[in-house]
């Protein structure tokens, strides 16, 4: 029977788990207050047939590799995983960047080395650089909905992203075959995140934000600092190698389809979407 252990069960890990134990794997979890529970943990790694991580660095550390590199590398499992940022990049001015360009030269170093520190762990390892993901209770009608949406005055910024569902059906094509390395896994359309906004204000019968610049949108660092990059990001090893292909070829394709499964969920009386939790972009 094929057995994954997760480290770090978030939004994006649970999405990936969810089909595979529907369809009869068993699916162990490590959470982050467990990985130091080394007995445990080496049990788990002992007795898994696929691996995979979506812990981020913490403290400028990849707190998995801090603590079971050893183990993980000499794991008899046929599968590593590990979930990654196209972060790690960098900013490129716009420009496509696929899995043949430099890594590290951005502002999250740390990202970056964990990337890499995965890539050289194991002969199976499967690293998945992301973008900005999107899903069930986590996308611009999530934001719209909440009066969170911002559009800022910033000419050519572009950005890739993926939605949740896009990302399992990469990773699942993996385990089914091909080859170990680096896949970026992005939908087909860059584009602006003004783009979003409007077209989710459009969905949900709002109104778009104001466009301000960005000394007046009052963003939280982690919010400028997503602004200040700017990059597109190529698909096509996966789709060549993996035989994937993104169902959510566009933002459009991928906020239609929440709309129609109800997320957000919406006041047909006042026609204003209701408030959902606020989620963070990581994996």
């Amino acid at each position: 029977m094929s057995r994954l252990l997760i480290f770090g069960p978030g939004y994006t890990a649970r999405r990936i788990a969810a089909p595979l134990q529907a369809a009869g794997w068993q699916i162990a979890l490590v959470g982050r207050e467990a990985i130091d529970d080394d007995e445990a943990v080496q049990a788990g790694i002992a007795s898994a047939t696929h691996i995979l991580s979506s812990v981020p660095p913490s403290e400028g550390v990849d707190p998995v590799l801090a603590r079971h590199a050893e183990r993980i590398a000499a794991a008899p499992a046929r599968w590593i995983g590990y979930l990654s940022s196209t972060g790690v990049y960098g900013d490129t001015g716009g420009a496509w960047v696929d899995e043949t360009a430099a890594t590290g030269g951005g502002r999250r170093s740390a990202r970056s080395a964990a990337d890499a520190a995965w890539l050289a762990l194991h002969a199976e390892a499967r690293i998945f650089r992301l973008p900005g993901i999107y899903g069930p209770g986590r996308s611009a009608l999530d934001r719209v909905a909440q009066r969170l949406a911002h559009r800022i005055d910033l000419p050519g910024q572009v950005f890739s992203r993926i939605h949740v569902d896009d990302i399992a059906a990469a990773v699942a094509a993996s385990m089914k075959g091909g080859p170990a390395g680096a896949y970026n896994i992005a939908d087909d359309l860059p584009c602006s995140q003004n783009a979003v906004i409007e077209f989710a204000c459009d969905l949900l019968g709002q109104p778009w934000p104001p466009l301000l610049l960005m000394e007046q949108a009052g963003l939280s660092p982690q919010a400028r600092a997503f602004y200040a990059e700017n990059r597109r990001v190529a698909n096509g090893k996966a789709k060549r190698l993996l035989g994937w292909r993104p169902r959510f070829s566009d933002y459009r394709a991928g906020l239609r389809a929440l709309i129609a499964i109800g997320s957000p969920k919406a006041d047909r009386h006042s026609g204003v979407a209701g408030s959902a939790e606020p989620r963070q972009s990581s994996p």
